[in-house]
């Protein structure tokens, strides 16, 4: 009968046999996988908390009190006076308008100066009137804007853009985040022809605009 030889634990090890504890390893596993799970889950919900709607603008109204060519280089004077509404739409999400500056254009050209408006808190659905007024003095042109203008004329309607840029801020009860630039742009189509009385051309249909963020 052949000897039987049995090795303790102590022995194998000593001979370089690994005798390894699952159990705590396992934990370490479990604890570190509910933790990882529940930051995530937290990052999750806070982001469907702190992810706002952008901003609604709308144009109230428009008046062009000055839009013509002077001098021999045919530049531009302009007056336009406008009327924005600002909403925002969220429920639990305050907005600091730290900036907003506003200009019109015609066909891609800008035709007055960028005017700034002052800054404003605007609270949960709240909404903002925002009036400015556009001036442009001396602005260069290209060489078709008055064909342009006198063909608008002719059709019997213009159609100029009024846009915004700025930055905002989003605030969450004590929490406030970083920056973040916007831009609107508003159409209006105003009434344009050589039968209306003098005056300025108006726009009092109201327009919702665009907004990117």
């Amino acid at each position: 009968m052949s000897p039987i030889d049995v090795k303790s634990p102590k022995h194998c090890a000593e001979k370089g046999f690994k005798v390894e504890k699952l159990f705590p390893k396992r934990k370490l596993f479990f604890c570190f996988s509910t933790i990882s799970l529940s930051i995530l889950s937290f990052i999750f919900l806070l982001y469907l908390t702190l992810h706002p709607t952008k901003p609604n603008f709308t144009l109230r109204e428009a008046d062009i009190y000055q839009l013509n060519l002077s001098g021999p280089r045919q530049l531009l004077n302009s007056s336009i006076q406008l009327t924005l509404v600002s909403k925002n739409p969220n429920k639990k999400v305050g907005i600091y308008y730290d900036e907003l500056q506003v200009f019109a254009s015609y066909k891609g050209q800008q035709i007055t100066l960028h005017t700034s408006l002052p800054p404003f808190y605007q609270g949960h659905e709240d909404s903002n009137f925002l009036s400015a007024l556009l001036i442009g003095n001396g602005l260069p042109v290209d060489p078709y804007f008055g064909y342009e203008v006198q063909r608008a004329q002719s059709v019997g309607k213009l159609i100029m853009n009024l846009k915004g840029s700025g930055r905002l801020r989003w605030k969450v009860g004590t929490w406030v985040s970083g920056k973040y630039r916007f831009n609107v742009d508003c159409v209006a189509i105003m009434p344009f022809g050589s039968s209306l009385p003098s005056g300025p051309l108006t726009f009092r249909q109201g327009a919702q605009c665009s907004t990117t963020l």
